[in-house]
Formats: C-alpha cells, structure tokens, sequence
C-alpha cells in the first residue's frame, strides 16, 4: 500500500478510537515549506462527523499515529492542519521499490473501454499554422497522458475536405496558376493550395472595391462578386459530382494532405485514424428521423427540425434546414455515432477545439445524451485558448498567419544560435548539431505552450521560450544531459540497494518523485498537459538544488554516493517519462 492508503487506515482507526465514528475520506495535501513535515492532513472535513476543536482533534490523531503507523516519527498541528513527519526508513524502502521500474508512474490498461481523442482536424485549403500547433500538441499530450493514467485511446481527426473555402482553392488555381504542381513550383503541397486560398481573397476583394464605385452596397458587391458566384457554382458542381471538378479536388487535397503529412512527422504527432468530411457530411440524417420518432425533436411548419434546449438554459437548434440539407451539428451527431459503430470498445471522447466552440459541443453533448447513447456520458471538450503574437491575431484570408513550418525551422535556427553562443558544443560534429538544435528548438516550443493551462490565451514569444534558465523546455532539457554526465562519469557499481539517513534535499527529492503517479491521474482527470509540465520543472528546480546542496561524484562516504548516483538516475528517468508524454524529446548532451 501507498503511504497515503495506510496513513488513511491508520487516522480512520484513530478518529473511531477516539470518537466513535470512521470517516470514509482523509484529505491530505503537501506540507507548507515554512512548516515541517512531509505530508498534512486537512482536519476542516472531519467537524463535520466530529464536534470537537480542530487543534484538539489534529493532537488526537497526530499521537495516535506516532505510536501505530510505523513510518511517522513526529508531527505538529497548525490550526486545522495535522503536519506529519515520515521516517526516512519509509523514503529509503519506497525509493528502492521504484527505481527499477523504467516505466514508475505509468498504469499498464486497466479500463475495458477507450477513449478516442481528436486533435487537429484542419481545412484542405491552407498549411497548418501556430494554432495548430497548440491544437495538435495539446491533443497528443492529452492521448499520451491518458495512456499512460491506465486507458486504451485512439488518436483521430477530421479533416474539413468540403466546402466553399475549398473551392475558393481550386478556382484560383484555375484562374492563376493551372499547370502549378507542388514538383514544379518546389512547394509543399498545403502551402501550394495555401497560396492559391489568399489569392483568391485578394481578386476578390478588387471586385468587391470595382463593384462598390459602380455604385453598389458593399453587401451586394460581396455577394454578387463573379469570383464568388464562380465558387460557389463550382462547389455545386461538386456536389453534383460532376468529374473534373471531382478530379481536380481529389488533385488539390491530396497535395494538401501530403504537405500536412510532413508537417505532422516534423511535430513529432501521429493519428490511428482520419475522417473526412466529404464522407461524413451526410451522416446523421437518418438519425433526425429517429429523434423525431422519439420525440426529442421537433419539425416546424417550414419543414426544418430542430430540438429545444430552453429547459437546459441553451436554445433551439437546427438539426436540420427546411430543404433536407444537414447543418454542422447533424453532422458531428452522426460522426461521433459512426466512430463507436468503427470502434465499438470507445466509451468516451475527447475534442481538442477552440474555445469559440463551446456552445456548440455543450449542444452536441446534450442532444447526443438526449438520443440515449451511454457513452455520451463520458465526451469531454478540450477547449482551449487562443494562440496570438506581439503583433496580434493571425488571418488565414490575409496570409498573415505564422506558418507551422516556418515556425519549427524557425525555432530550431534560434536554438542553434543560443547553443552557439553559450560555446557547448564542442566535440559535435554537424549533423549531431542539427539534430540538438532541433530537439532544442521543437522542446522550448512545446513545453512553452504546454506549460500553459489549456483554457488560458497564450502570448507566444519565440526567443522567450529557447532560454536556457527559468521555466523553459531547454533548461529541463539542460538539466536530464547534466545528470546524464554525471551517470557516464560514474564509474562504480551504485547498482547496490543501500540505506541512510537522508539529507534534506534527497529527501525532497524522492518525495517528488513518489507524486508523479498521482501528478499523471491528475493530469488525466483534468486533461491538462500542464500539470506534468509544471511537475517536471519542478522536479527539476528541487534536483537543481540537490546538485548545489550536495557533493555526489566527490562524495567520499560510498552508501551516500552510490544513493546519490541512484537518485540522479531515477530523475532523469523521471524527466524523460515525462517529457515523453508530452512529446518533447531530452538530449544526453548539450
């Protein structure tokens, strides 16, 4: 048993005892710095089972654990907190346990059913950019993270394939650049049809200026603009399946899809499956029959359906236009269905989107619970904040957006400047250079929007995040080489189980690493990266200090050194794992 399981026996047994009632929960937290002890236990909770002064109560309990739990040596109470000191004993015995585990921390599949988590998910009609990123980092951290806390998980996305922004695409091509190929123009294919989407906009808006000095509204001119009329002509012809528009549009997506295919590898991200939404657009109708059959929705005298949501504090909403036509929400009710009908063991899913869709997941949650599907139980909105620069917000239309790509290779140049600078690279040859510098650059990018709570609006500022000092991903990074030199110049057996008193600092230290099974439960329940990365900087910090604090290598006492060696390689195991979650990769040097 964990130590917070048997500390739980021992205070129920305590407060029966005493008081003639178990409580069925103890709430511990950490231990304040100013205060000593290694763990505390909330004593507020229990008035509500025991009459009684909490100090009186925290005394109570506090004895009784000295002379029967036997890893608690002291304690002291603070108001209604019970700070409890735990003997090394019980530090040296758990640390022993674990660090021949190369996977502590990790819960092997416990749940029969999965979660499926969709990330990504963008337009055939431009490459991906920064808000992207944050989208596919937090998505896969996500999966990893739910892996690693004991469930099965599908990585997926839907890609949006259909539509009058993709024939805005192809028309321009058309018009501008027939003949243009990604082999002929050296282009990847996602920022060849990217090119294409902002010309078009440009054309368009000179006729929408011509048609406004004719004399024309500007809601006129924007609707009777032939460039648009031409798209959306096109996009009928589409759905008509008329050949060479079909052809054409098959051409163009799978540059595009090629072109995200390589950004996606350079991420470091990967998908079990895809969705398009070509196929997917029509799925759900059948389902409307059904919920009108049940009485969930509605049908107006124009002969659209809805459902009414006013009860649950939301609208009506459409499911379904008076033509026949399926809107977005009919379509995410019947492609969500189709992935359990495709993956009959998903009990639950998540959606990494942006926060401007909260409303309409609320609605698609409700209406889905609505229709009696149990799993709509378990869907959750990973709804995240949007990404901006010191310049301001990014505009696909406009090409003002900052390309993913670019982005990475843009990273990865600024942290071969700084390793530059700071003169650590001797002895590297330069592919191994380029390799670093690219670990580097693509881990301060990660771990400075991951580090980030997934709900909150990140201002990223690329030099910010290649610092080498502070809360940044090459600091961590720096950190696991230099205990990975310590391992290397460790030329003795430490592979020896050994006991001793402890110094504040390792002690410290195993305490926070005996969290991260719990920081990585946490993290899975909150869906939020940002807890393991936080965790791991501060891990980090406290081995920092540890290194300051004590001699390892030149330690002349052998139990000390071996366990401080041992110590070394536990956390930066630690480090690794951690990081794996969140897809940053750790040099062994830098």
């Amino acid at each position: 048993m964990r130590l917070q399981e048997t500390l739980t026996v021992s205070i129920q047994e305590a407060v029966f005892q005493s008081f003639g009632v178990t409580p069925e929960k103890i709430e511990f937290q950490a231990t304040r710095k100013e205060f000593e002890g290694d763990i505390t236990v909330v004593i507020f909770p229990l008035l509500k089972i025991i009459k009684g002064n909490p100090v009186q109560i925290g005394e109570s309990i506090g004895n009784y654990l000295v002379q029967n739990h036997p890893h608690v040596v002291k304690y002291n109470v603070v108001s209604g907190f019970l700070n409890i000191v735990i003997s090394d004993d019980y530090y040296i015995q758990y640390f022993n346990e674990i660090r021949h585990n190369p996977t502590f921390g990790f819960v092997n599949n416990l749940d029969t059913k999965a979660v499926m988590v969709e990330y990504s998910s963008p337009n055939t009609n431009k490459p991906l950019h920064l808000g992207h990123i944050r989208n596919n980092l937090l998505g896969f951290a996500v999966a990893e993270i739910l892996k690693a806390s004991g469930k099965k998980v599908y990585k997926t996305q839907i890609i949006n394939d259909r539509g009058i922004h993709i024939c805005k695409s192809m028309l321009a091509w058309q018009l501008f650049g027939e003949g243009q190929t990604p082999e002929s123009t050296g282009l990847k294919g996602d920022k060849l049809v990217g090119n294409f989407y902002v010309a078009f906009d440009q054309a368009y808006k000179k006729e929408i200026a011509t048609l406004i000095a004719e004399g024309k509204s500007e809601e006129e001119a924007k609707k009777q603009a032939p460039l648009l009329l031409k798209a959306q002509e096109m996009l009928r012809q589409w759905e008509a399946g008329d050949e060479e528009v079909v052809a054409l549009w098959k051409k163009m997506n799978q540059w595009v899809y090629d072109g995200f295919e390589q950004t996606y590898t350079a991420l470091g991200v990967d998908f079990d499956s895809y969705y398009y939404e070509s196929n997917t657009y029509l799925l759900g109708k059948e389902v409307v029959q059904y919920g009108l059959d049940k009485g969930i929705f509605e049908r107006d005298p124009d002969g659209s359906v809805w459902i009414d949501l006013t009860q649950e504090g939301l609208d009506r909403k459409i499911v379904l236009r008076s033509d026949g036509t399926a809107v977005y929400m009919t379509q995410d009710i019947g492609t969500a269905i189709q992935r359990v009908k495709d993956y009959p063991d998903v009990g639950g899913m998540v959606y990494t989107v942006g926060n401007e869709q909260d409303y309409h997941f609320k609605v698609l949650f409700l209406i889905l619970k609505k229709l009696g599907f149990e799993w709509a139980e378990s869907l959750y909105h990973l709804s995240y904040g949007m990404v901006e620069l010191p310049s301001g917000k990014m505009k696909s239309r406009e090409g003002t957006v900052v390309d993913a790509d670019d982005l990475m290779a843009e990273m990865t140049q600024t942290a071969g400047s700084i390793a530059v600078e700071l003169g650590k690279l001797e002895g590297y040859s330069a592919s191994e250079k380029e390799a670093l510098f690219k670990i580097i650059g693509l881990g301060a990018l990660k771990y400075y929007i991951l580090k980030v709570d997934p709900k909150k609006q990140i201002m990223f500022n690329p030099e910010e995040s290649v610092d080498f000092n502070g809360n940044t991903g090459p600091f961590i990074q720096y950190t696991h080489a230099r205990i990975c030199s310590i391992l290397r110049r460790a030329d003795f057996d430490y592979s020896n189980d050994v006991s001793l008193i402890l110094h504040e600092k390792e002690k410290e230290l195993v305490k926070i690493i005996s969290n991260f099974p719990d920081v990585i439960q946490d993290a899975a329940r909150q869906h939020s990266p940002a807890l393991i990365a936080n965790y791991t900087y501060e891990l980090v910090k406290e081995y920092n200090s540890f290194y300051q604090s004590v001699s390892i290598l030149g330690e002349t006492d052998s139990a000390k050194k071996i366990f401080r060696v041992q110590l070394s390689k536990i956390v930066a195991q630690t480090i690794r794992n951690a990081f794996g979650l969140l897809g940053i990769q750790v040099p062994e040097r830098m």
